[in-house]
């Protein structure tokens, strides 16, 4: 039976992170597809002021298009609004059967804080990213609900990518050469075009 992965964040750029760990859960968790879901407004991030929607719906495209394995879905961009996890799951179940949702280890322990995640674990298996270095925090809901996953250590994060961009600092060795030249073609995350 075919099995989905459904990723989503801010993408605010997506990086090689991203990609080296997505292939890494489709391969431990025998997926048949991984889905990226670029949020709109993520709903714990909501003061954080991210680039538009576009520009990073445009560059997760670029970056996976590739990839046979992988695709990306502008569902919470075009649904507007904060992007709940659980809206995205409902409309992917009509498609596919057998979804599971991808977090890391920081969103695990603020599960409770999400909107409506007791039937979020209802409808789907929620895969935890877990690096091999971080210590398991009490969390508040069960831990059982959860599949934890040894993630590779990629430290690599999107801060950085736009703080090194923002100072003229290569980024060519962290995204892929598309992201870059996209990122380069439309000014993003330099002086003339903070945000």
């Amino acid at each position: 039976m075919k099995k989905i992965g459904i990723y989503g964040g801010n993408f605010d750029p997506i990086h090689l992170g991203h990609l080296i760990t997505a292939r890494s859960v489709k391969e431990l968790r025998n997926l048949s597809e991984i889905i990226f879901v670029p949020a709109n407004t993520s709903p714990l991030k909501q003061e954080v002021e991210s680039t538009s929607t576009i520009h990073r719906f445009a560059m997760t495209k670029l970056a996976v298009e590739k990839y046979s394995d992988f695709r990306v879905s502008d569902f919470e961009i075009k649904k507007n609004g904060v992007s709940f996890s659980i809206d995205t799951i409902k409309h992917f179940k009509k498609i596919y059967k057998n979804i599971e949702l991808i977090i890391g280890y920081d969103n695990f322990l603020v599960f409770d804080k999400w909107y409506k995640w007791e039937e979020i674990l209802e409808l789907v298996d929620v895969i935890v990213l877990r690096r091999f270095f971080e210590r398991p925090i009490e969390p508040k809901i069960k831990a059982d609900k959860f599949i934890f996953v040894d993630s590779p250590t990629i430290e690599i994060n999107s801060t950085t990518i736009r703080e090194r961009s923002l100072n003229n600092l290569p980024i060519d060795l962290l995204v892929t050469p598309e992201v870059l030249n996209y990122i380069k073609e439309n000014n993003l995350y330099s002086r003339q075009n903070e945000f």
